[in-house]
């Protein structure tokens, strides 16, 4: 693993290189982006960007650079030959004093890259009893606060699921810990609005444009009586769900499978749509 790290590509990429003060570190004051890697290439890189330049501004973060960020990651794949992989950008509000206040110094970037197992077709969800706060300051900020994300994954974990599924403070569907939530209803493609609290995903967004997908905000029960649930992700693509919770599924169902083969299609087509 190669690792770019303020303007510079380290040979050991287990250096000590970031300071123990990093508001990063100390108190989850940071943003990323994680992005698929095919045949080499960063899979939608102007999109992850776009994104990383958002949850920054969200958090109050000086703008990232954008055209910097996109020669770091390739500096890091050219290192790294990577037949199916992921990039990670990492930028945090850098060091600072001790605390929840921010200090002057300039933020911290950091890329790494590795190699990435193929998700398989279908998988187990798990419902989780925190609820998203639609309604706080991180809600649709891919920020490097995940220790819910953790517990909740943890929680899945113990029940045979690879992903924990939330609902809002209101009582509807939300996101998984780490990919949005799709729907099949009376043959309907359904998918939460934003609104909902939930991550804008870039492979939610693409489908978005692809295909005719329906936005709206219902109680997490409709998941009880959904024709068939499917997940959206860098990691996932499109990937269909086998069981939720103790109720089992047809997976990859046909309009899931339909999915799955769009966006095999696309991403054949296009590396930075």
């Amino acid at each position: 693993m190669r690792a770019w790290v303020n303007g510079r590509l380290l040979e050991d990429p287990q250096a000590a290189v970031i300071e123990v003060t990093d508001h990063g570190f100390t108190v989850g004051d940071g943003v990323f982006e994680a992005l698929k890697v095919v045949d080499g290439k960063p899979f939608a890189l102007t999109r992850h960007l776009a994104r990383l330049g958002r949850s920054a501004a969200a958090l109050g973060l000086p703008a990232p650079d954008l055209d910097v960020l996109r020669d770091a990651v390739g500096q890091v794949l050219a290192h790294e030959h990577l037949s199916l992989g992921r990039v990670r950008i990492t930028y945090t509000g850098g060091p600072a004093p001790l605390g929840s206040g921010r200090g002057d110094a300039s933020p911290t970037v950091v890329v790494v890259a590795a190699p990435l197992e193929p998700a398989p077709p279908t998988t187990a969800v798990a419902r989780v009893p925190w609820p998203r706060n639609e309604r706080g300051a991180l809600a649709g900020v891919k920020s490097t606060s995940y220790a819910e994300n953790v517990i909740a994954l943890a929680e899945a974990g113990k029940r045979g699921a690879s992903e924990a599924i939330f609902a809002n403070l209101a009582g509807h569907l939300c996101e998984g810990t780490g990919s949005n939530v799709g729907y099949v209803l009376g043959g309907e493609v359904r998918t939460p609005t934003l609104a909902a609290g939930c991550l804008a995903g870039v492979t939610r967004d693409l489908l978005l444009e692809w295909y005719d997908v329906v936005e709206i905000d219902e109680p997490i029960e409709v998941l009880d009586s959904a024709d068939e649930i499917f997940l959206m992700s860098t990691t996932r693509d499109v990937q269909g769900v086998h069981r939720i919770d103790d109720r089992d599924l047809r997976a990859p169902g046909p309009v899931t499978s339909k999915l799955m083969g769009l966006w095999a299609v696309h991403e054949a087509a296009h590396c930075d749509p």
